[in-house]
């Protein structure tokens, strides 16, 4: 059942009167540059979800390093390599014609997420290319992500979820598998099976 049109918000002063005003804390926690307690936060964690904008529309993906996945460089600058990837690079086409940028980042085990908005630009300097090589394989660019806001997100969502609740966690073989995925969406053109049983290898040797 879809929800009636009838009932949607449309107006910004209907939206800040079912939401109401935000507690001091929550505008307290905004900075426009990266301090001493946020830069230990972004140093700890190891995920990050990248949301971009462009004309063809919106993304958000994932990216992953052992902590921190990013680098910061000094307070109003922070350094993400773009590693191999699946080649897509929508992140990528978006910052093109669009630098600006939105970073949620994830800690093991925390329950307030760090979210960053700026804006970047996609370098391919050698030198920052090797400083960010893992097991002597660089990176394909670097992200240099000037910060325009910083400010850490309560806890609700992660509790809710049980994020970290290991007895919570989605048994692998309770979902499709991504070759049976793409099996069918190809129209069997994708041997699903083999697709599976080659993935771990292929991830575990293509990481870097």
């Amino acid at each position: 059942m879809l929800a009636d049109h009838q009932f949607d918000i449309t107006s910004m002063a209907a939206l800040e009167a079912l939401f109401g005003t935000p507690a001091q804390a929550s505008l307290a926690k905004e900075l426009d540059h990266i301090d001493a307690n946020y830069r230990q936060w972004i140093a700890a964690s190891p995920f990050v979800a990248l949301a971009t904008c462009g004309p063809d529309g919106l993304d958000c993906s994932p990216r992953g390093d052992p902590r921190g996945v990013v680098d910061v460089v000094d307070a109003h600058t922070i350094i993400l390599p773009e590693r191999r990837g699946n080649n897509r690079i929508d992140s990528m086409r978006n910052l093109i014609g669009d630098s600006r940028l939105a970073l949620l980042f994830l800690i093991p085990g925390l329950g307030e997420t760090l979210r960053v908005n700026g804006r970047a630009r996609i370098s391919g300097d050698p030198a920052l290319l090797e400083r960010y090589a893992i097991d002597g394989k660089q990176p394909k660019a670097v992200l240099v992500v000037t910060v325009a806001a910083v400010f850490f997100q309560c806890s609700r969502a992660v509790v809710r979820a049980g994020l970290w609740d290991v007895s919570r966690h989605v048994e692998r073989g309770s979902l499709p598998t991504p070759g049976q995925i793409l099996e069918q969406l190809s129209n069997s053109a994708i041997d699903g099976a083999a697709y599976d049983s080659a993935l771990p290898e292929r991830v575990r040797t293509t990481l870097y």
